[in-house]
């Protein structure tokens, strides 16, 4: 099952009693306690797995606990340690709270006094890694909407729904600017780790040089000018989602590393010997045809099997222009929702139901930003769009520049029609109303079957 949510814990301390207190006492649904009773077992551990807040005894029969602390830090970039002393090493507590810890207890503790300290350590652990992921993603968080009223959209609205309570990596594939990280946010939104951030990521955007440290991260000294250890955008993403946007740009051999990851949510950061657990639900898209990419040597096969468990193909714009107004009536509410509302000249809405948007979605939303802001009088007109659009629209056809209400929806159920190819049952569910209407209008306006 895919777990999202909980505190790792891991408590170091030499006597089974306390660590048996914490099994019992600390652990619970939405925590998870890991005991280790000396240093170097607690060092396996943080090597293989990340936890958000340690308890660390002073003393230790095989080290001390002021040089674990320090390993702590540099291994797991966001923990917070909450040291455990008796009140003769109160001094050395003090002195590893200047090195970094969150706090330090005194034996013997309460389960009240305790429980509290790690609730407030792990939210500063949270806010820690947050504010890593937000100076790191590309992508802030926003709401983002899947807009359309076309069959295409609610197919994609359908697969959503069915894959976004699963762990199985989902390929999104269309052309650019089709909306694929809209449809990637959707299922995150929709997921079990929907509280977590998403972690997005260009791989096109990827530094050539520094690939595999990116996204794996590195040890200290892995490399020239690596003088600190540094998480890497799995890390990152523990617990979360993992969207890699442009996947078939990459690599050969930073593909095979993936793979990896995705059969077994292990990895190794750069400079390191020890494996690290993760839970990660991966996201990916493109615009490439992986199917191609494989056959001409370019993407790896077994990669390819792996990500093509589960995808979701949206069309281009071209061949959903039913979605075109839904579309144009969002962006005008969203991209200045402090101005007045605009509107549009009959003649613009279907100069946009002619024009073959090449640039799909993206497009539509640029060309609408900039008539907002060529517009006159909140009125958008032919004369705010660019000439390479107007050019495959003929105005004359346009009549006068106001229809009537009964002007407008015959024509809009003329094109409907001639959309659907004359399906009466398609065209009625496009325009949201029954059959029965759809056919007392047809004669009203004297539409021809």
């Amino acid at each position: 099952m895919y777990t999202t949510g909980s505190i790792n814990i891991l408590v170091v301390d030499d006597e089974a009693s306390i660590r048996r207190l914490a099994e019992k006492e600390l652990a619970g649904p939405d925590r998870i306690v890991t005991t280790a009773g000396t240093a170097a077992q607690a060092m396996r551990l943080a090597s293989t797995q990340d936890f958000d807040v340690i308890l660390l005894d002073v003393r230790l029969p095989d080290g001390d606990g002021l040089t674990l602390l320090e390993r702590f830090r540099d291994r797991l970039q966001d923990v917070e340690v909450i040291m455990i002393t008796g009140y003769a090493e109160v001094a050395t507590a003090v002195e590893a709270m200047k090195m970094g810890a969150y706090d330090y207890i005194t034996k013997p503790f309460s389960l009240e006094k305790i429980n509290l300290v790690i609730e407030r350590a792990y939210q500063r652990s949270i806010l820690q890694r947050e504010n890593r992921v937000l100076r790191t993603s590309k992508s802030p968080r926003r709401e983002r909407k899947l807009i359309g009223r076309s069959h295409a959209v609610r197919r994609v609205l359908f697969l959503v729904d069915k894959v976004s309570a699963t762990q199985a990596p989902v390929l999104i594939t269309g052309e650019s600017g089709v909306g694929k990280d809209v449809v990637a946010h959707a299922i995150h939104d929709r997921s079990l780790c929907a509280d977590k951030q998403i972690i997005v990521k260009n791989c096109g955007a990827f530094n050539k040089d520094l690939l595999r440290s990116e996204l794996f991260g590195y040890r200290k000294g892995a490399f020239t000018g690596a003088v600190e250890s540094q998480d890497g955008l799995l890390s990152l993403a523990h617990n979360g989602t993992l969207f890699l946007d442009e996947v078939g740009e990459l690599s050969l051999e930073l593909q095979s590393m993936l793979l990896r990851v995705l059969e077994t949510q292990k990895y190794r950061r750069v400079g390191d010997n020890e494996e690290r657990k993760v839970n990660i639900r991966f996201l990916f898209a493109t615009n490439r045809d992986l199917a191609r990419e494989v056959e001409e040597g370019r993407f790896q096969e077994a990669l390819f099997h792996r990500l093509n468990v589960f995808r979701i193909e949206i069309p281009p714009l071209r061949e959903r222009k039913e979605d075109i107004p839904p579309l144009t009536e969002f962006f005008l509410g969203h991209l200045y929702p402090d101005r007045p509302p605009y509107r549009l000249a009959p003649s613009v809405m279907e100069c946009f139901m002619a024009y073959h948007w090449p640039g799909n979605v993206r497009e539509l939303r640029n060309v609408i930003e900039r008539a907002v802001i060529l517009s006159e009088n909140d009125l958008i007109t032919l004369q705010s769009l660019p000439v390479d659009i107007t050019n495959t629209f003929d105005e004359t056809e346009s009549g006068e520049l106001f229809m009537t209400l009964e002007q407008s929806e015959k024509r809009l159920i003329r094109q409907v029609l001639d959309h659907v190819e004359h399906n009466r049952t398609l065209a009625a569910k496009i325009l949201a109303i029954g059959r029965k209407t759809l056919y007392r209008k047809m004669l009203k306006y004297d539409i021809e079957d």
